[in-house]
């Protein structure tokens, strides 16, 4: 069984597609990011990093205590190889996919994670000129739209001429389009292969998980909004907690 720590936003739900995808048992645990669960000590203590997704698996590969394990790409490499599915064991293919793998972990979750924080901050405006940051953002989104229709070209799935975990990490973070400023008729491919990938019943599934945990904003007090606010966008190092000692 595996301890899935999770909200539902594009990290979350690359698990929950490989999970779905593979038949592995797994029972969420929400980390409201918003309240700033992934701040507590015994989160912490699962992954240091301070983000969610994250995983304790009960039944780990070689026997023995539990394992604890944190970043997504992390996660998905270390399923793959105890499930036998969607990681090609021979080398030439395994590179291919790690590759997007990697590619994804580097630069398509962070820039298209920066673009909407800079898009955010300047509707809100109070912090601001956001101008040189929206065109940074919109324009590393777009190039990086234009890395996948390359990628894609010809080929049915990113990587080893089938379905893995490289289409699962991508995908997520590329059906994001709402304020992405993105025209997905420049890029026929990844509009083929998100179409595609998005009618698979285990993606649905997975895709379709974690309305039930948000929050009715109107519950949120404005003292709250506010301790909240400052929680999540001045974060700096975390002291080893007390707790922990």
């Amino acid at each position: 069984m595996i301890d899935l720590y999770f909200w539902p936003t594009p990290n979350g739900k690359k698990i929950t597609i490989q999970l779905e995808e593979a038949g592995i048992p797994y029972t969420i645990k929400p980390i409201n990011i918003g309240r700033g669960d992934q701040l507590t000590p015994d989160f912490l203590n699962i992954s240091p990093n301070g983000r969610m997704p994250a995983i304790v698996d009960h039944e780990p590969m070689g026997g023995g205590a539990p394992i604890t394990i944190f970043e997504s790409g992390a996660i998905m490499v270390y399923l793959a190889e105890k499930s036998g599915k969607f990681l090609p064991p021979a080398p030439h293919q395994k590179a291919e996919v790690m590759q997007w793998v990697f590619w994804q972990m580097a630069n398509q979750g962070p820039k298209m994670g920066e673009q909407g924080h800079f898009r955010r901050t300047a509707k809100g405006g109070k912090i601001g000129d956001q101008s040189y940051a929206l065109l940074r953002f919109d324009n590393e989104v777009h190039r990086l739209y234009g890395v996948m229709n390359l990628g894609l070209h010809k080929k049915r799935y990113l990587a080893a001429g089938q379905y893995t975990i490289a289409d699962m990490i991508c995908y997520p973070w590329a059906i994001t389009l709402q304020d992405r400023n993105i025209d997905l008729g420049e890029f026929p491919n990844v509009k083929r292969w998100l179409d595609e990938i998005g009618e698979r019943p285990a993606v649905k599934k997975a895709m379709a998980a974690g309305p039930e945990y948000r929050e009715d904003p109107a519950t949120i007090t404005p003292e709250e909004q506010a301790r909240r606010s400052r929680l999540l966008t001045h974060q700096r190092a975390q002291a080893v907690p007390k707790e922990w000692a």
